[in-house]
């Protein structure tokens, strides 16, 4: 990618997804798949042992795609982003998890121990710009990753999906991330691919631990993870899933998740004959 194409190099996060930009989110159906296959990539590095429901944070969660990921695997998740207009998509799509209108580079506003997991697509390098003169880019990062620290628990992990804009961009966010207590790496996936490189910043909680890196994805005769492998495992999983459950988007499904909302004690709309009805499309 080009600098000129960059995001972060146009505008400030809650400047440059404006409402036109975060329903793209929603109505470009390639931006969805591929943000969806990015977040399920971060959740597949988490290695949450199976069966289990954790409570994750969902860091820059835009409109909603990636928490739909963690609602498929059975997780409780909590969305914060910068941007308004996102976030109003999310509420108009009627996510599971609740959001948090914040600026990860001010620090996370929870409780210690609050979280399980964290996840995060495509937010992480937007710490390293100066977009006011009040910025600092190295004291946003150490704030984020200090506050990150304190709201994990012991044994937790957080995957970052990010693109560094050069290696020195790259080491100073793992400087940081080091300096804040965490352990890890950066883990990239078909290095042997431009167009399909992705790079995951893997960090976990405590020091006492002995922690290994996941395994990398790589389409390379010799690589020790098998891509084809690993996409029949994860699309038997999605199969075993569907099972269980109606129809994505079907009246059942959207039914099963108002219950679910209304047991956990949020404000839901209440069923009609309406209710999953297909809106005419906007002019």
């Amino acid at each position: 990618m080009s600098s000129a194409r960059r995001p972060e190099h146009i505008a400030p996060p809650d400047i440059f997804y404006n409402e036109e930009e975060a329903r793209k989110y929603t109505q470009n159906t390639r931006i969805m798949e591929i943000q969806s296959e990015m977040a399920t990539r971060c959740i597949e590095l988490l290695e949450i042992p199976d069966e289990e429901s954790r409570l994750i944070l969902d860091i820059g969660c835009g409109s909603g795609l990636s928490g739909e990921c963690l609602d498929d695997d059975g997780h409780t998740w909590v969305g914060m982003d910068i941007s308004q207009s996102m976030l109003s998509v999310a509420l108009e799509r009627e996510v599971e998890g609740d959001l948090l209108l914040a600026d990860m580079g001010e620090g996370l506003p929870f409780r210690a121990g609050t979280f399980d997991y964290a996840i995060s697509v495509s937010a992480l390098q937007w710490l390293c710009n100066k977009d006011k003169t009040v910025h600092n880019p190295i004291q946003r990062l150490i704030r984020f990753f200090t506050s990150l620290y304190a709201v994990l628990n012991t044994g937790g992990r957080a995957v970052f999906q990010f693109y560094p804009a050069d290696e020195n961009q790259k080491s100073l966010i793992m400087a940081q991330a080091t300096r804040a207590g965490f352990n890890g790496g950066v883990l990239i996936d078909f290095p042997e691919s431009k167009k399909k490189m992705k790079l995951y910043l893997v960090l976990t909680v405590g020091s006492t631990v002995s922690h290994s890196m996941p395994d990398a994805l790589s389409d390379a005769p010799a690589s020790t993870v098998s891509y084809a492998k690993r996409q029949s495992n994860h699309q038997r999983n999605k199969n075993d899933l569907r099972n269980r459950t109606a129809p994505k988007f079907s009246r059942e499904w959207i039914l099963e998740k108002k219950e679910r909302r209304r047991r956990q004690g949020k404000n839901v709309r209440s069923d009609t004959k309406y209710t999953a009805r297909k809106r005419a499309d906007r002019f």
